[in-house]
């Protein structure tokens, strides 16, 4: 019996389009169009979507739609937790 496909969709913050994109192949996907990345176990969707904001500051948003089996899509939440974590200062 095939694996159930788990839909998992993420906006983040403070990460470009291409460097998000750049993030998904360095975890061992393979960029197929722009905003598109599949690997073995998971495909990757990328949209730019309205900045965030508070106030006058601005944050440029992606919202990241990524469908999956359960392994392979633990595997790159792990990596991605690294590459997205960001020390304030």
């Amino acid at each position: 019996m095939a694996a159930e496909p788990i839909t998992q969709v993420r906006e983040i913050r403070g990460i470009p389009l291409w460097l998000l994109q750049k993030y998904l192949v360095e975890a061992g996907g393979t960029a197929v169009a722009d905003g598109q990345v599949q690997a073995h176990g998971w495909q990757a969707t990328l949209e730019q979507i309205d900045d965030f904001q508070i106030g006058s500051l601005r944050v440029g948003q992606v919202r990241m739609t990524v469908v999956g089996t359960a392994e392979p899509l633990a595997r790159l939440n792990e990596i991605l937790e690294v590459k997205l974590l960001r020390a304030g200062g």
